[in-house]
């Protein structure tokens, strides 16, 4: 819950890695450097006779792509148009559109456009006659589960779509042992790569009472998460998603379905541990241990208002003194935001206290509000509630307890078990104008009023959010351990919080006059973002940042992504996919070819 509310103010690598990968690359130099891939205007576009045969290998249902926005597109002030526009405030609509993406854009970077052709995939197979066509006959492949891509990765015009959002079978398991293993059998639940936390959460914690680590967005598909690394409101209690992944079932660019576990291609599953969505292959099932759930889960809120520039910046240090004595540790996450009105906003969530435990962790820092009246109103007392865990995401529960906390699809016949967070409405069909994301170390803490001096210089531009659940530092060992097996960039472990500063326009949609995006505000909005961002990595010069919350514009994402593992993991993208079929901005390996993805660059 209030995974991100922006929008609410609208392993080491061995010393011949890099000869491997020049190896790998040699390997499969088929592709020339001129390489490019085709569009429906070139002569090489398949025939209708060659696409009729994809039809016939899966099953009938390849099918041409059109935008949701096309009631819009030349009656913008119809009723049909503004019948669409209320449909796009639904992400269940959108996720059932092969052309529909959660996001309609960003600014100067990309605008969400269909596929030429969708392959609604009901298996493994269908993935695999959709991967051997697009490599056979030089398209742009694009994969979306979710939809969910901030970075545009799930759409790309004059494309094949591999489109995985039917195969959505949930499996629990007592007992779940890898293929080829001899591990101990743990509890674990396998979802299809359509599958979306929301239903994760319902059948393994409110029908089960057992917790799979998952995304705080109940819309959000389990693979691209996972694939990202996957932080979720809890894991400071339970880690990262990845750090879970016991097995994988993927496609690979040789249109070969192969099964990847510790003990089956170690290195392809070490690279789908945080590696980055939609690089390696089609990823069509995956397998996660579920962990023992906690007896209580909570919620705290509040905002507290600064009376001055100097009263907000010693409620900024106190905060941070506060948090590091009481808070940093593995029961505390999500958010605090620091606004450039001097406003400091609660939204955090707590596991494993009980209510009165809670409450008395932020004693302290009411004490220190009371005491002075003068400098800081209390707009809303920092308030504390606390529920079973097992209600978390029951929505019948919340109907009855808690009914202004999630939306229910509004469509006739829809499942009841289609919801969302009501804070996580914003974020639908919206509009980015910019974004960072900066990791911050825990030995930042040490220091609190240097802490507070940058937050506060960042805050005179945009308004600052500190996720605490993702980043690990604080976490128990045993969960800091099992992320260092992913691919993630190393400095998630040593970090205390993830900072996001965003920006961008609600239910917006570049060309519908009346409900476009605002190019005059979006640059003063990303300049302000960069700025800010800036008055950060003063003191955190070489932090790190999370590739699925993240800048499209990061020219060092081989970096601020992976860090060391940046050259591990190219080596296995060269192994498994030396052509590049497998393209995504800002993915491993992207560095070869056009922005668009469609032209492999010289000398790559």
């Amino acid at each position: 819950m209030n995974r991100r509310t922006f929008l609410k103010r609208l392993s080491a690598v061995p010393a011949f890695a890099g000869l491997g990968s020049l190896l790998a690359r040699l390997a499969g130099a088929s592709v020339p450097a001129a390489f490019r891939r085709v569009r429906p205007s070139d002569a090489a576009w398949p025939s209708p006779a060659k696409w009729k045969e994809l039809e016939r290998q899966v099953g009938g249902r390849l099918a041409p792509v059109t935008s949701p926005l096309a009631p819009c597109t030349s009656a913008p002030a119809s009723p049909a148009c503004t019948a669409r526009l209320e449909e796009l405030k639904n992400p269940y609509f959108i996720a059932d559109q092969a052309g529909g993406t959660q996001l309609a854009g960003w600014l100067d970077a990309w605008t969400s456009a269909p596929s030429a052709y969708a392959v609604p995939a009901q298996s493994a197979e269908d993935v695999a006659a959709a991967v051997n066509f697009a490599r056979d006959n030089r398209l742009r492949l694009v994969v979306k589960g979710g939809g969910h891509s901030y970075l545009g990765n799930s759409n790309a015009p004059d494309s094949l779509l591999v489109w995985t959002r039917a195969m959505d079978r949930i499996e629990l398991h007592d007992g779940f042992v890898p293929r080829g293993c001899r591990e101990a059998p743990v509890p674990a639940v396998t979802a299809g790569a359509g599958a979306r936390w929301v239903a994760l959460y319902d059948a393994v914690t409110t029908k089960a009472g057992r917790y799979v680590q998952g995304g705080g967005c109940c819309t959000v598909g389990v693979v691209g998460l996972v694939a990202g690394g996957g932080f979720g409101s809890f894991s400071k209690t339970y880690g990262m998603a990845a750090a879970s992944l016991l097995e994988a079932e993927i496609v690979t660019a040789d249109g070969q379905v192969r099964l990847v576990n510790a003990c089956s291609n170690p290195d392809l599953f070490w690279a789908l541990k945080g590696g980055g969505g939609g690089t390696f292959g089609v990823v069509t099932k995956i397998t996660l241990a579920t962990h023992e759930l906690t007896e209580l889960f909570g919620a705290v809120s509040g905002r507290i208002q600064a009376r001055s520039d100097a009263a907000f910046r010693r409620l900024i240090a106190e905060f941070f003194r506060h948090y590091s004595k009481t808070l940093y540790n593995s029961h505390w996450g999500e958010q605090m935001a620091f606004g450039a009105d001097n406003a400091l906003d609660v939204h955090m969530v707590v596991a494993g206290l009980s209510d009165d435990a809670a409450e008395a962790a932020w004693n302290p820092f009411r004490a220190f509000v009371a005491s002075a009246p003068a400098d800081f109103e209390v707009v809303r007392p920092i308030k504390v509630s606390t529920t079973a865990a097992r209600h978390w995401w029951d929505y019948e529960w919340r109907r009855q307890h808690s009914p202004d906390s999630m939306v229910t699809d509004p469509r006739p016949g829809a499942p009841a078990s289609n919801v969302w967070w009501k804070d996580n409405s914003g974020e639908v069909n919206a509009f980015l104008y910019g974004y960072e994301s900066l990791w911050l170390p825990a030995t930042l803490l040490k220091d609190p009023d240097r802490l507070a001096d940058a937050v506060f210089a960042a805050s005179r531009h945009s308004q600052v959010e500190f996720h605490f659940n993702k980043g690990l530092s604080g976490a128990a060992p045993d969960r800091i351990a099992a992320a260092r097996e992913t691919s993630v960039n190393p400095a998630v472990l040593e970090a205390f919080a993830l900072v996001i500063i965003a920006t961008g326009k609600a239910h917006a949609n570049p060309g519908v006059a009346g409900h476009a995006p605002d190019p005059v505000k979006g640059k003063q909005d990303a300049a302000a973002i960069s700025a800010a961002a800036d008055a950060l990595r003063a003191i955190a010069p070489d932090a790190g940042s999370y590739s699925n919350e993240s800048n499209y514009f990061d020219k060092n994402f081989r970096r601020t992504y992976w860090g060391p593992s940046y050259p591990r993991l190219r080596a296995v993208k060269d192994r498994y996919d030396p052509t590049g079929l497998f393209f995504v901005h800002n993915g491993v390996g992207s560095e070869d070819w056009s922005a668009d993805g469609f032209t492999r660059t010289a000398g790559a």
